[in-house]
């Protein structure tokens, strides 16, 4: 089993997960390589929840222009995972 900080990176912040939020379904960045059981596990030990189901998804890097020298690259791909807790459970991270 993997350390919950190295598999979770941070949590995503934006209007859909806050939406999410009220149906009890979390939004992290996960590291790449990270299975839905490592998620499953990083989460209940970092957080002291249970887990009902994991989503993940891999989000491809955007293209890029350099305007100067009208180059191209490409921004870095990441791993979502849209984390369902068990009713009654909710984490206190995004509440403010």
């Amino acid at each position: 089993m993997r350390e919950p900080l190295s598999v979770l990176r941070r949590p995503v912040i934006s209007e859909k997960s806050y939406a999410l939020m009220n149906r009890n379904v979390y939004v992290f960045v996960v590291d790449r390589h990270a299975t839905k059981v490592d998620v499953r596990h990083a989460v209940e030990k970092a957080f002291g929840v249970r887990v009902d189901r994991v989503n993940t998804l891999n989000r491809k890097g955007k293209v890029v222009r350099n305007r100067r020298t009208n180059k191209t690259g490409q921004r870095p791909g990441t791993k979502r995972a849209f984390v369902t807790l068990h009713p009654g459970d909710k984490i206190d991270l995004f509440e403010s």
